[in-house]
């Protein structure tokens, strides 16, 4: 795939560098397009020598290639990283001052802007309206992460991970011609992901084998669609995908009180994560001690039911409610009957143990639908189950 990486005047510009390696080692030819101005952080060289292709900022460089124009109507991804403000601004306003802006107008591609700026910057209502500017014509304009800035400041505005970003341009281009068309702009979802533990005493706990990679999936391919989106995490050891904020939770009781909280603004909820359906009855504040040979008895007490209770209350009108099934055994009669149980629109059915699903970067899953629809998902990366749960939820909220 042939990619223009565009460079604005940032000092997350470093952090393209990686992204730009990452890129052209995933087996793209990546052409640089930096303002003038970003090669202050970065020079030509150090683009020039990562990507093997020629660098430049100015419309006025090889003329006779009609670079402001063949740069854009060639490319299958157009990718800012980082885009300041101003940047932001001039793409909103259609202005064509130097080589990157004038790509992204004769871009026919998908269109990706990773904004990083101070966290100021990137609240002010002209940005908010340039940003808004650009979902509404069809470009993804993800969320930036929260965190250390420059200098002493922390907040929203940060750059993501260039590796949370590869994935956000490799969900892109993996949709095809629907990367023209960020179906899920404007929506706003919530995700939740990983497993619920239930604590003993400040040593032990009880909890399951979720890695939490599936849920970060699905909230990775929402914000590639578009969405503004909300993960609730629970103990996971991954990189917050890029695009969505993430709320970290430990047990269930905290998870139901963070979901809830995010619902209510949420047009779709996925409920990916493996949630403690009991917890221990009291928690010792002190570890524990063997008491003889004799354990001491374990009275555990049963946990809210988030899914049936988000499904009965309905926290906002038109909202698409989407379970997981983790099962065993008879896995399509369990999910069937687990369906009409929790009362969701959708219910994702896997089937779980031996070295399936849990801790794994394939899945494979039947999506049952209230209305009685099946939808098989072969065994294969669980980003391709999370762009299947996102076209059938999609169906339904238009």
């Amino acid at each position: 795939m042939r990619i223009v990486l565009g460079v604005s005047a940032g000092i997350a510009a470093y952090k393209s560098c990686e992204l730009l390696r990452l890129l052209t080692e995933s087996g793209h030819r990546v052409r640089v397009v930096p303002t003038h101005d970003a090669l202050r952080f970065v020079g030509e060289a150090t683009w020039a020598a990562l990507s093997g292709e020629p660098v430049t900022a100015s419309v006025w460089d090889g003329v006779q290639c009609v670079p402001h124009v063949r740069l854009g109507q060639t490319a299958d991804l157009v990718f800012v990283a980082p885009a300041t403000a101003d940047l932001l601004a001039r793409a909103a306003a259609g202005r064509s001052d130097d080589l990157l802006t004038a790509v992204l107008l004769t871009a026919r591609c998908p269109v990706v802007f990773a904004p990083a700026m101070h966290t100021e910057m990137w609240q002010h209502p002209a940005t908010q309206a340039n940003v808004a500017t650009l979902r509404e014509r069809g470009s993804v304009v993800i969320e930036p992460a929260v965190g250390r800035l420059t200098g002493p400041d922390t907040g929203p505005g940060r750059l993501p991970e260039p590796a949370e970003l590869l994935r956000v341009a490799q969900r892109v281009l993996a949709r095809g011609a629907g990367g023209l068309d960020p179906d899920m702009s404007g929506r706003r979802v919530l995700v939740t992901a990983g497993g619920t533990r239930e604590e003993l005493d400040p040593v032990r706990f009880i909890g399951n084998w979720s890695s939490g990679r599936q849920g970060y999936a699905i909230a990775r391919a929402a914000a590639a669609r578009g969405a503004k989106v909300t993960l609730v995490s629970a103990n996971v050891a991954l990189d917050d995908p890029a695009g969505a904020q993430v709320v970290r939770v430990t047990s269930a009781l905290e998870m139901r009180d963070a979901v809830l909280a995010a619902a209510a603004e949420a047009d779709a909820v996925v409920m990916a994560a493996a949630v403690a359906d009991y917890r221990p009855e009291t928690r010792s504040e002190s570890k524990i001690k063997k008491a003889g040979p004799a354990l001491p008895p374990l009275r555990l007490v049963q946990n809210p039911d988030i899914l049936h209770e988000l499904s009965t209350r309905r926290p906002r009108p038109g909202q698409v409610i989407v379970g997981f099934a983790a099962e065993t055994g008879d896995v399509l009669a369990n999910g069937r009957a687990k369906l009409a149980a929790k009362g969701c629109d959708l219910l994702v059915v896997n089937q779980v143990g031996g070295g399936l699903a849990f801790g794994t970067d394939d899945n494979e899953a039947v999506v049952l639908a209230a209305d009685g629809g099946e939808t098989p998902v072969p065994r294969g990366p669980k980003d391709n189950l999370a762009d299947v749960i996102w076209d059938l939820v999609t169906s339904r909220l238009d």
